[in-house]
C-alpha cells in the first residue's frame, strides 16, 4: 500500500479527491464506502478490521442503530437555529456533561482545535494581565494558530510564523521544568493527561497531582486536553477520573458524538465567568444534530456496557501487545490506557501500517515509530485477537523486507 498507485488503478473516488481537493493530507489511495460494527468496506468490496476508528472518533463503531436513528430523527425535526436561541438537544447534553463531571458550564463548538482555542481564550480572560500558557514537548493541541502555538512540536509550526506570543514549552513529564516555567504571568498550564499524537505517553505516577498543586499555588488554571483520551477512551468517561486529578477546564471532541463534528469545553464557574456575550462564539456550535448524536453515544455508554467493555477489551489488547513485545526485538515497549494503546518500534512504523492494511487491518503510526491503536470502544476480544494476529504477520513481513 505504500507504493504509488497508478491513475489507472485508482478508484474514481480517490482520483476525484486528488484532483479537486487541497493536497494537505498524505492520504492512502483507497476509499471506504460503508461500515458495520468494527468492519469497514472499501469501494472494491474488501473488508477491514478497524482498530483506528477514524482517529478515535467512531466510538461506537460503524452503523450503530441507536446513533444512526438519533441523527436521522433530529435531522428530520430541526438541524440548525444558531446560538441566538437555545435548542433542546444541546441543553440536555450540557446538563448531562455537567452532572457527570467536575464542570459547572459547557461551551459547544465543532472540533478539538476549536475547543482548545476557546480554552486558551477562557484562560486569558480569567487571568486578567496574565497571558502565558505553559505546555509540554510532544503535545498536540490542534492546527489553528492559537492551538498550534500551544502544540509542542516545532515542525508543525514551520512556515506559519510568526506564532501568537505567550506560549512556553517545557519538557514533558518534567514537574521541575513546569514549576520553573510557571510565574506571575502564567494564565494556565495546558496538558494532555495522556499524550496522543506525540506517541501515546502515559504520565508517571504523581505527575498530574503535582501540576494541580503548582496551579493552585500560583493561581493558574489547569487545562486538560482530552480531545483524544476523553469520552470513554480511557475506560472512564474522562481520563482525569482515571488519574484522580480534577482540572479547571477540559477540552473534549473526537469520539464525543460517534462521528458527527462536535467539540466541547467543560469548565468551572470561576474559569468560565469572563466569557461574557461578545467575547467568543461559533456559528455551528451546539448544533442540534451533533448534540443528539452525543446524547445517543452517552445512552450507549449507560445501557450497552460500553465503558465496561472498553476496560475489559483494553486490558486484553494491552496483554496481547505486551506478549508480542516480549517475542520481538524490534519492539521497544507497549503502553497506553483503555483502548488508547501504542507500540514503540526500533524502526519506522509506516511500513507496518501499510502491510497491515493490505492484510485487512486499519491502524496508524504516530511520532514516526509508534504504532497507534484506537479501536471502537465496542470492539470484542475476539476481534482484538484477530487484529493482533494480522499485526504480527505485518511486523514479520516488513522486518524480512527490511532485512531485520
Amino acid at each position: 500500500m505504500s507504493e504509488a498507485t497508478s491513475d489507472k488503478e485508482k478508484s474514481p473516488i480517490v482520483s476525484a479527491t486528488e484532483r479537486y481537493t487541497v493536497g494537505n493530507y498524505a492520504r492512502i489511495p483507497m476509499a471506504f464506502v460503508s461500515g458495520c460494527g468494527r468492519r469497514l468496506y472499501d469501494d472494491a468490496g474488501r473488508a477491514y478490521l478497524d482498530m483506528f476508528s477514524g482517529l478515535a472518533v467512531s466510538s461506537l463503531g460503524h452503523g450503530h442503530a441507536g446513533l444512526a436513528n438519533a441523527i436521522a430523527a433530529q435531522a428530520g425535526k430541526l438541524i440548525h437555529t444558531s446560538n441566538v436561541f437555545s435548542n433542546e438537544p444541546s441543553a440536555r447534553l450540557a446538563r448531562e456533561m455537567v452532572e457527570r463531571t467536575f464542570a459547572d458550564r459547557v461551551f459547544f463548538c465543532n472540533s478539538g482545535t476549536e475547543a482548545n482555542e476557546a480554552a486558551i481564550k477562557m484562560a486569558r480572560r480569567h487571568g486578567g494581565e496574565r497571558y502565558e500558557i505553559v505546555t509540554v514537548s510532544g503535545s498536540f493541541h490542534g492546527r489553528t494558530l492559537g492551538s498550534l502555538a500551544a502544540t509542542g512540536q516545532p515542525s508543525l509550526r514551520e512556515g506559519f510564523g510568526p506564532m501568537p506570543e505567550g506560549f512556553i514549552h517545557v519538557e514533558r513529564c518534567n514537574v521541575e521544568a513546569i514549576e520553573a516555567a510557571v510565574g506571575p504571568k502564567t494564565a494556565a498550564v495546558l496538558v494532555e493527561p495522556v499524550i496522543g499524537e506525540g506517541g501515546i505517553i502515559v504520565p508517571p505516577e504523581g505527575y498530574l497531582e503535582k501540576l494541580r498543586e503548582i496551579c493552585d499555588r500560583g493561581g493558574s488554571l489547569l487545562i486538560f486536553d482530552e480531545v483524544q483520551c476523553g469520552w470513554g477512551r480511557s475506560g472512564q468517561l474522562y481520563a482525569y477520573m482515571e488519574f484522580g486529578v480534577t482540572p479547571d477546564v477540559l477540552c473534549s471532541a473526537k469520539g464525543l458524538a460517534g462521528g458527527m463534528p462536535i467539540g466541547a469545553v467543560l469548565a468551572t464557574d470561576s474559569a468560565a465567568a469572563e466569557l461574557v456575550p461578545g467575547t467568543h462564539g461559533t456559528t455551528f456550535g451546539a448544533n442540534p444534530v451533533a448534540c443528539a448524536a452525543a446524547l445517543a453515544v452517552l445512552e450507549a455508554f449507560d445501557t450497552e456496557g460500553v465503558l465496561e467493555n472498553c476496560r475489559r477489551a483494553g486490558q486484553h489488547l494491552a496483554a496481547g501487545l505486551a506478549a508480542l513485545a516480549q517475542r520481538r526485538e524490534d519492539i521497544v515497549e507497549a503502553r497506553g490506557v483503555g483502548l488508547m494503546r501504542g507500540m514503540e518500534l526500533t524502526r519506522p512504523g509506516r511500513p507496518v501500517v501499510d502491510a497491515a492494511l493490505s492484510m485487512g487491518l486499519v491502524m496508524n503510526a504516530t511520532a514516526g515509530n509508534v504504532l497507534r491503536f484506537l479501536p471502537p470502544l465496542t470492539i470484542t476480544t475476539e476481534e482484538i485477537d484477530e487484529g493482533l494476529a494480522i499485526l504480527e504477520r505485518a511486523l514479520e513481513q516488513t522486518a524480512t523486507e527490511e532485512g531485520g
